[in-house]
């Protein structure tokens, strides 16, 4: 049961949302410039990041639908999706995405962790500066996703089908398309799709 009184029937980040539809505009607006506009990294390598930070942070929720996310546009390759979050040395990603989960992982336990050999690995890889940049952004961003849901308790469910069509969503129309469509008294059912 969530710490404060949300809107039924969001789940995650949606109920939060919902609930402040003053925030849920620029939070909104961030995950999509982070995650699905115009970037030399993929949409699906940056769900990717967003997904392993979401598991090394242990939310349930965002780890789920961006893991759903990142599937999709990995051609369903939620076997990547699952790896990556158990060891993403061991898969066959390129040694740059290899090295730019390095650094989020960094991030996710704290800035400072990110030191210079970190960089210079991803470098080596053929990281550009605004590759570097984002992947520290994204997942500075998800730790602060991942608090808001997780510490105000809110319902993450169980039943993958939500998450798959959410997704769905998601990929093909992005995550800022109803930015004044939260608020409780609205089309609830469409805000919700929306939603991260």
């Amino acid at each position: 049961m969530a710490h404060i009184q949300l809107p039924e029937g969001f789940p995650g980040i949606a109920g939060l949302m919902a609930y402040s539809p003053e925030t849920a505009k620029p939070l909104n607006a961030l995950v999509q410039v982070l995650l699905q506009d115009a970037n030399t990294l993929s949409p699906g390598e940056r769900e990717l990041i967003a997904t392993y930070v979401s598991s090394q942070n242990d939310c349930y929720y965002c780890q789920t639908i961006h893991g759903a996310v990142a599937a999709r546009h990995l051609d369903g390759n939620q076997q990547l999706v699952n790896e990556v979050k158990q060891n993403f040395l061991s898969t066959d990603l390129s040694d740059k995405m290899k090295a730019l989960l390095g650094i989020a992982g960094k991030v996710q336990q704290g800035g400072k962790y990110v030191q210079t050999e970190d960089i210079e690995r991803a470098r080596s890889a053929g990281a550009t500066d605004q590759e570097i940049h984002d992947t520290v952004l994204i997942a500075a961003a998800f730790c602060m996703y991942n608090r808001y849901v997780d510490g105000l308790a809110t319902w993450a469910p169980q039943d993958q089908a939500i998450y798959q069509e959410r997704a769905k969503n998601i990929t093909e129309k992005g995550y800022g398309r109803f930015p004044n469509n939260y608020a409780v008294k609205q089309e609830v059912s469409v805000a919700a799709d929306a939603t991260l």
